[in-house]
């Protein structure tokens, strides 16, 4: 027998989808209104005129983005930083939430080394400290310097762990009866049931790298080797190059400003996160509540 919803629980639901809707807009509105402006002709932009919906239709701003070699040079180094640090730090978190899930009786000195990586996150050395070590270890200017300095967040090691130790330790005591060892134990058994936690890890792991900027701007001094949004951050904060400007026909500089190349550039930056992030969506929701034992 199905209950009939009342009429205060028609309005309750009623009023909880207004205001989902309405903080639902208010989130997208800032990304829509980039995207308008990008598609806007520089004197509707620059006038102010542009809410939701492109003035005067154009793409030259993206055609004119597009043609920028130091916009897409600085694409290609944070698609490098995102495959070298996504693939190190995955082989990392794997490595070290394997052995530190075990109980005591397998890995005897497992609080150790807990401890060893939970000192990490109470204590900092400071941005100065970091960037020493850095200098010295010859890592300033070069890839690596955005790579290795997070490849292993501890907290991400944490919720690893806590998943491999939420699998069913029969599994694992039947493989080793049947002589498998620890490689072949964690890779044949504990990888493939944790997906959902690993491409959890992956979609923050890709995140992070792709949307950090601040890393860039100190560790690398040359600025055609900064990652996308270290080249964006300095574009925002200064006027476009009008020496590169002059090089286009009049027709196009006609349709661009300032407000619709840095919106043609941000959002052309934000591109590949929404690309990817369906892709991990049906892990996301599963590695967000990791833990549970299925029978």
């Amino acid at each position: 027998m199905v209950e009939r919803a009342t009429w205060s629980r028609k309005l309750f639901l009623g009023f909880n989808y207004v205001v989902l809707a309405l903080i639902s807009f208010l989130c997208l509105f800032p990304i829509l209104q980039m995207v308008a402006i990008s598609f806007s002709s520089g004197t509707a932009a620059a006038s102010g005129r542009v809410t939701l919906f492109p003035i005067d239709f154009t793409t030259d701003a993206y055609r004119y983005v597009l043609r920028n070699q130091a916009f897409m040079d600085a694409v290609w180094v944070s698609v490098e930083r995102v495959v070298l640090g996504c693939s190190l730090q995955m082989i990392l978190l794997i490595l070290i939430a394997y052995p530190l899930s075990r109980e005591v009786s397998a890995f005897r000195h497992r609080t150790l080394y807990v401890w060893f990586f939970m000192i990490t996150i109470l204590f900092s050395g400071g941005l100065i400290p970091t960037y020493l070590v850095i200098k010295q270890t010859g890592l300033i200017d070069t890839i690596w310097a955005l790579v290795i300095p997070s490849a292993v967040p501890v907290f991400s090691v944490v919720l690893l762990l806590n998943f491999f130790r939420s699998l069913p330790k029969e599994l694992a005591e039947a493989a080793f009866i049947d002589g498998a060892g620890h490689w072949t134990t964690l890779f044949k058994i504990y990888v493939p049931l944790s997906k959902p936690g690993i491409a959890t890890l992956l979609l923050f792991s890709v995140v992070g790298h792709w949307n950090s900027w601040f890393d860039g701007i100190i560790y690398m001094n040359s600025p055609d080797k900064y990652p996308l949004q270290s080249y964006l951050q300095s574009i925002v904060l200064m006027k476009q190059d009008s020496a590169a400007l002059s090089v286009m026909d009049a027709s196009v500089l006609a349709n661009l400003s300032d407000r619709t190349l840095k919106s043609a550039q941000i959002g052309l930056g934000a591109l590949p996160i929404l690309m990817v992030y369906p892709f991990l969506q049906r892990y996301f929701m599963k590695g967000i509540v990791m833990g549970s034992v299925k029978e």
